[in-house]
């Protein structure tokens, strides 16, 4: 009986594998499909010369505090019979301190590395995966969106952890309920029932741990493929993987499995994103993102330690440093 009971068990075991590896290549041949019917453009990049692009900043910087100093010199001649400014006129703007502006410098020690490895990101997106992804947006909407259900529904184990590891208990209990309630009613993360209750959906992360408990976001990083990050958000990265490792949810993180889960999950996340690598024709791209990205760092850290209340900002130093 139990040999009997243990060949039944494989046997399921094997039928849910073999499902879903048919739904994986179901889904993979709709995005190759849409692919083949993808025009692809093929665009030069333009030449990386950030010390022209800085020394044009820096010109265009000092023109404009030239004109404002002009301006500021010249005051209005005085007109006779000038009415006085009503007593329930608007308040006058005061402009923000050096205290309280934000450093427009950002600590990036690995900048020639860095740079490289985003130009490496741009070609990768613009020749293999941005076409993938809009062969992806060919396939119809309720099957999109059930695997985008099914790999958030994922992340709601790892988002559980790090709630516990905050020490946001409400958190991850809200989490834990989203996950149990759309691994049932919501048929294996396909449909997402939680949201519908009111189950608000708040994923987190290793870093927002990291930052959770005072570890700073370091320098400026980007990784291949993934993007633009920090030393913290990286080491987050590797985190949540190994999280997710550990748990390993119905045996997806572990076997043949884990590849074209990665591959799908990958192309579900790079269609949800309308960016395109030097989109904006500006020269001054990969300081634009640098900037965003590190200072969105800087205010989710306030957010996370302080709670709302705002802490002093020094401009001396670069952000991230």
């Amino acid at each position: 009986m139990e040999g009997a009971a243990a060949a039944a068990t494989a046997g399921a075991d094997a039928v849910r594998a073999s499902l879903a590896t048919g739904l994986l290549a179901g889904v993979m041949v709709l995005v190759l499909g849409g692919c083949a019917t993808e025009g692809v453009s093929v665009r030069r990049l333009p030449p990386e010369t950030p010390a022209a692009d800085n020394a044009v900043a820096i010109k265009r910087a000092e023109e404009f505090v030239q004109a404002q100093n002009a301006a500021a010199t010249q005051t209005p001649p005085a007109t006779a019979g000038a009415a006085t400014p009503a007593a329930n006129s608007e308040p006058e703007l005061v402009p923000l301190t050096p205290a309280e502006a934000p450093s427009m410098y950002t600590y990036d020690p690995l900048e020639r590395i860095n740079r490289f490895t985003y130009r490496f990101n741009a070609r990768f997106d613009e020749h293999v995966f941005l076409p993938v992804a809009n062969g992806y947006r060919r396939v119809p909407g309720p099957i999109r969106a059930g695997v985008h259900n099914f790999f958030r529904n994922l992340a709601e184990v790892t988002s559980t952890v790090n709630y516990g590891l905050q020490w946001r208990l409400g958190n991850g209990a809200r989490t834990l309920g989203r996950f149990v309630v759309n691994s049932t009613i919501g048929i294996g993360g396909l449909l997402d029932v939680a949201t519908k209750l009111k189950l608000s959906n708040e994923q987190t992360g290793f870093s927002a741990t990291l930052s959770t408990w005072g570890v700073h976001p370091g320098p400026y990083l980007v990784i291949p493929l993934l993007g633009p990050s920090t030393f913290r958000d990286g080491f987050g990265f590797m985190a949540d993987y190994a999280i997710e490792y550990g748990v390993n949810v119905a045996n997806l993180y572990r076997g043949n499995k884990t590849y074209p889960l990665g591959v799908v999950n990958a192309i579900d996340q790079r269609a949800a994103i309308d960016f395109r690598y030097y989109g904006s024709g500006s020269p001054f791209e990969y300081e634009t993102i640098r900037f965003l990205y590190v200072h969105r760092d800087l205010i989710q850290d306030e957010a996370l330690r302080a709670r709302g209340r705002r802490k002093p900002q020094n401009p001396a130093p670069p952000a991230g440093k």
